[in-house]
C-alpha cells in the first residue's frame, strides 16, 4: 500500500509516495540498488536495501509500520527516506528504519543543485504524515539531514562521537604501522607470539554464505559472553534478533550483502571475529569480538589491527569504529564525527511530551542500568529494547 502526492516545485514533475507495506518495499529493490550505487554516501550503508531487507525480516514486526518516503523526478528515483511509524506512549513517532541495528540514519538523495530543495519538499511530505514526534537517532553531523538544518529546533537527547582510523596511515606491512609508538608495535608482536604458543594461527575471510553466517553467530555469542562477564547491560545485543539478523546478513550470498567477516583462528577455531560493513571505500566495524577464554591474551588488540588490515586489503581507506568513543577506540583514531540523538515535536501533543522532558530520562536510565546487578538491569532495560 502507498500514498502518492504530485508536485512541480522542483524544476519539473515530481511525485512523492509513501510505502507502507513490506511487499512494496521489497519490490523497490532493483531501483533502490541502482539509486544507491549512484547517489549514496559511505555512511548511508545502513540505508541500503539489502541491510534494511534483513532488518525488516527480523525487526519490523513489533517496530511499527513502514513509512518509506520516496520521490521521483520524471519517473526516476531522486530521493529515499526510509522511516518507520510507531505508537509509543500514546504518541505517533517517526523514526529511521533500521533502528536499533543501523548505526547511522539519513536520507538518500540525488546530488545536484536542487538537493536542498528536494530535501525540504520531502520534509513537508513527512510532516504531512500527521505524526506527533520525529526521532532522529544516530544522526551524523556530516549527514544530509543534519546539513539541511531542518532539525535545528529539535531537542538533543544524547551527543556522542564516532572515531575513525585512516587505514593508509595505520596499516603496516606485517601489523600496525609506524603511526603507532614503537611500544605498541612491540606489544602487538608479543601478543601474537603468545597466541601462537596456544596453537596454529590462521586468518579466515569467507565470502557471504554459510561459513560467514556461522562466524557471525559466533561473533555475537562472544560479544554476549564478554558483556555478561563484565556485568554490562546491552539489550540490543542480548536480543535474539540481533544474532539472527547478523547470521542471515552474513549468509546472504546472492543478495549483495555489504557485511564482511574476518576471523583469527587458533587450531581452526575462531578466537577473534570482525563483522564490518563496506561501502564506497569506508568500512564500518559493527561487531569486533574476542573469545572470552582469549580476552586476557590480548586477542582484542590483535583483532583491531587484523580488522584494519583486512579492510585495507578489501580496498577501504577509512575504518569507522562507530559511537561511542570508548578509550580503546581513541587509541586508533585519526578523527571523530559527532553523532546525535534528536527529538522534534510535530504536533501539539508532541510539544507537550517534549516539554515534560521524559525523553531526557533515557540516557540517565541507561547509565543507571549499567550500575545495577545484571539480572535487575536487564529487566529495567526492556523499555530501551524498543529503541
Amino acid at each position: 500500500m502507498s500514498k502518492r502526492r504530485e508536485g512541480s516545485e522542483i524544476g519539473g514533475a515530481v511525485t512523492t509516495e509513501v510505502i507502507t507495506e513490506r511487499d512494496g518495499f521489497l519490490a523497490l529493490q532493483p531501483e533502490w540498488d541502482a539509486f544507491f550505487a549512484r547517489a549514496a554516501l559511505p555512511h548511508q550503508v545502513f540505508q541500503s536495501h539489502v541491510f534494511l531487507k534483513h532488518w525488516a525480516a527480523h525487526y519490523l514486526e513489533g517496530h511499527g509500520r513502514l513509512s518509506i518516503l520516496i520521490a521521483r523526478r520524471h519517473g526516476v528515483l531522486a530521493m529515499i527516506w526510509p522511516l518507520v511509524r510507531q505508537r509509543r506512549c500514546s504518541l505517533e513517532t517517526l523514526r529511521f528504519m533500521g533502528i536499533p541495528v543501523a548505526q547511522f540514519g539519513d536520507i538518500l538523495v540525488e546530488p545536484g543543485p536542487d538537493r536542498d530543495t528536494l530535501v525540504r519538499a520531502a520534509w513537508r511530505a513527512v510532516r504531512a504524515l500527521g505524526a506527533d514526534l520525529f526521532e532522529a537517532r544516530k544522526l551524523r553531523a556530516d549527514s544530509i539531514l543534519a546539513a539541511s538544518g531542518l532539525l535545528g529546533e529539535a531537542m538533543p537527547i544524547e551527543q556522542l562521537n564516532a572515531p575513525f582510523a585512516d587505514l593508509v596511515w595505520r596499516v603496516g606491512t606485517n601489523g600496525p604501522s609506524s603511526a603507532y609508538p614503537a611500544r605498541e608495535r612491540s606489544n602487538y608482536r608479543r601478543r601474537l607470539r603468545r597466541l601462537e604458543e596456544r596453537g596454529t594461527i590462521s586468518f579466515e575471510a569467507p565470502p557471504p554464505g554459510p561459513a560467514a553466517a556461522a562466524l557471525a553467530g559466533d561473533a555475537v555469542a562472544f560479544k554476549q559472553a564478554s558483556l555478561l562477564r563484565h556485568g554490562t547491560v546491552a539489550p540490543t545485543i542480548d536480543d535474539p534478533r540481533f544474532a539472527a539478523f547478523f547470521r542471515d546478513f552474513a549468509g546472504d550470498a546472492d543478495g549483495g550483502s555489504s557485511l564482511r567477516v574476518s576471523a583469527i583462528c587458533c587450531d581452526g577455531a575462531p578466537v577473534g571475529i570482525d563483522l564490518s560493513l563496506d561501502c564506497k571505500g569506508r568500512s564500518f566495524g559493527h561487531v569486533l569480538a574476542a573469545h572470552p577464554d582469549f580476552e586476557r591474551g590480548g586477542v582484542g588488540s590483535i583483532l583491531i589491527h587484523h580488522s584494519f588490515a583486512s579492510a585495507r586489503a578489501r580496498g577501504n581507506a577509512v575504518f569507522d569504529l562507530l559511537a561511542p568513543s570508548d578509550a580503546y577506540k581513541l587509541e586508533h583514531a585519526d578523527g571523530q564525527t559527532g553523532v546525535s540523538d534528536l527529538l522534534l515535536p510535530l504536533s501539539l501533543k508532541g510539544r507537550l511530551a517534549c516539554s515534560v522532558g521524559f525523553q531526557r530520562l533515557r540516557p540517565v536510565l541507561k547509565s543507571a542500568a549499567k550500575r545495577l546487578p545484571p539480572g535487575i538491569a536487564r529487566r529495567v532495560a526492556i523499555w530501551g529494547r524498543a529503541g
